[in-house]
């Protein structure tokens, strides 16, 4: 029989086993016995700037690869992280949180050891509210249970989990018997008969049917399959903001991005009016619907995410996501004829006088035009996130954005982790003023790294979204020299854009630099906004009038 495998061991290789080829991290004493343990396995260490911006990299690498994991300290370390976990929670990507702790056989008389707030639970107790499920490996004989049930419940969930790994615990050695679930163990056979009988009606009686993506579909590497249902019912499909890109959107059948009134009018009235509309993996958050300026009538709305199932208002238990996905793609439905499309928006940017000032949409426009097959768009949120909405990506998940918790500073460190998770995609990284003052500095583990983001910084002096709902001085920040960040760091190619002109040199250097990050600072007017920003804002006044029922 083979020798026991040690607490530290025997968690590193389940992460191995589940996809993780990097943990994110910043080291501290209480976990640098682990950290020496990562470094003899074929996991490897992306030390970071901050503990925020190591769970920011983690969920990036996660949304690609299906599992990240991020690596710090106790308390002064977790609970700088807690932000980044709970984005992680609130838009499902599947994190490990290793949370070092102090020796258990040091806290019997209760000292006050560094790092310590309150009692030796305070970080257990935030994090268990923060993720699925969460373990303190306080006792060597249930550790090895602990990580295995953590994990399932990750990969089930698709949300973070919590692991407490107290020092004196990492080399300690008990015999174990590992056990994956299965699928089959999940799925209640008659349920998801039934289910399945009433969605398959459903749709063979709908003339006009539209299948509405979410983010679960990614998050649970089902794009093929969804492309195969797409294609075998010859049915038009959408995606939510969390979920652009899930299909290529060159695909005949792509509708674009549905998002209530910050999307375009023709896929929200052609999404609105579907007789039958199928939503897979979509999470209904105010964002996803355009701040609740979205109408969708759950009469005629079929539902399937990993924590329900329902079919009008007749909801299923005992039906995972994955089970619904398979066993629709094989049932006998309805093939439909070419349906008719809405228009498609020009793809080229308007045609442009070199010395014309930048203006948010000719900066999206251009952008535009600039995204190839290898391109990752990685959006912060505010009127970046809002301006991507209208991006046409090429290839099936390559944009990731924080769309529903909407934590500033969630940027750059996701370029590190998306790029990191697949060398074979190039971020282009879109960021706010604001949010690159927070978390922009990962810029120097990118350069430690030899990575080679494009990151654009539109620099509009302030909080864009902000001032669109309540302006005030509060909005304004302190104007950086963003381009001037390579000269501290000693990497990279720094550009400023105030003209068409400027901004076009500056990407195509940009793209022909392939041996360190490009820095793009864009020079915008206080004011200036997206059109989607604009469409929500002309939507929202409207209902302010009373001009438009809700």
């Amino acid at each position: 029989m083979a020798s026991p495998l040690s607490v530290g061991k025997y968690l590193l290789d389940q992460l191995y086993r589940h996809g993780v080829r990097h943990i994110f991290g910043v080291p501290g004493d209480y976990v640098l016995g682990f950290y020496q343990m990562i470094e003899e396995s074929p996991i490897e260490v992306i030390g970071t700037t901050r503990e925020d911006a190591a769970g920011f990299a983690a969920d990036a690498y996660a949304r690609i690869r299906g599992l990240g994991a991020a690596c710090v300290t106790y308390c002064v370390g977790g609970l700088s992280l807690a932000n980044s976990t709970a984005c992680a929670y609130a838009e499902k990507s599947p994190v490990i949180v290793i949370g070092g702790a102090p020796d258990l056989k040091g806290r019997e008389r209760h000292p006050l050891l560094h790092h310590l707030v309150r009692d030796f639970r305070t970080q257990y107790e935030v994090f268990s509210r923060l993720t699925v499920a969460s373990a303190s490996l306080d006792d060597l004989y249930t550790a090895y249970d602990e990580i295995d049930r953590v994990i399932h419940a990750v990969e089930r969930y698709k949300r973070p989990g919590y692991i407490e790994l107290p020092r004196d615990l990492v080399r300690e050695a008990h015999r174990h018997q590992h056990r994956d679930q299965t699928l089959e163990e999940l799925t209640d056979e008659d349920a998801l008969a039934e289910c399945m009988a009433e969605v398959v009606a459903m749709l063979d009686e709908a003339e006009r049917p539209v299948i509405l993506a979410g983010e679960e579909v990614h998050r649970f590497g089902l794009q093929d399959e969804l492309l195969q249902l797409v294609e075998k019912m010859n049915v038009p499909v959408a995606t939510t903001i969390l979920g652009k890109s899930i299909l290529g959107e060159t695909h005949p059948l792509h509708l674009g991005v549905y998002a209530g009134a910050m999307g375009r009018d023709e896929v929200r009235e052609y999404v609105e009016s579907a007789d039958c509309l199928l939503m897979l993996g979509c999470f209904m958050t105010d964002i996803n619907l355009g701040v609740f300026t979205a109408r969708l009538d759950p009469n005629r709305a079929i539902s399937a995410t990993s924590e329900k199932t329902s079919v009008r208002r007749h909801s299923f238990e005992g039906v995972p996501f994955q089970a619904f996905i398979a066993t629709l793609l094989g049932a006998r439905l309805r093939r439909r004829r070419k349906p008719e499309m809405p228009a498609r928006p020009t793809a080229k940017a308007p045609r442009l006088r070199e010395s014309d000032p930048i203006t948010a949409a000719t900066l999206f426009a251009m952008l535009n035009d600039a995204i190839t097959d290898e391109t990752a768009v990685v959006s912060d949120v505010g009127d970046c996130l809002f301006g991507a909405i209208d991006l046409k990506m090429h290839r099936p998940t390559e944009f990731l954005g924080s769309a529903y918790y909407s934590s500033m500073g969630w940027g750059v460190p996701a370029a590190l982790g998306a790029q990191v998770a697949n060398p074979a995609l190039r971020p282009l990284a879109l960021v706010g003023d604001g949010g690159f003052q927070m978390t922009g500095m990962e810029l120097s583990t990118i350069a430690r790294l030899g990575l080679n983001p494009v990151v654009v910084v539109l620099n509009n002096r302030g909080y864009s979204t902000e001032r669109q709902i309540i302006d005030g001085p509060f909005n304004d920040i302190h104007n950086w020299r963003f381009s001037r960040v390579v000269d501290v760091l000693g990497a990279g190619l720094g550009f400023e854009a105030h003209t068409v002109g400027e901004m076009r040199e500056a990407l195509q250097a940009g793209a022909a630099n392939r041996d360190s990050f490009t820095i793009i600072e864009v020079a915008l007017d206080p004011f200036d906004t997206s059109p989607s920003l604009r469409r929500l804002g002309e939507e929202l006044g409207k209902r302010a009038r009373g001009q438009q029922k809700d």
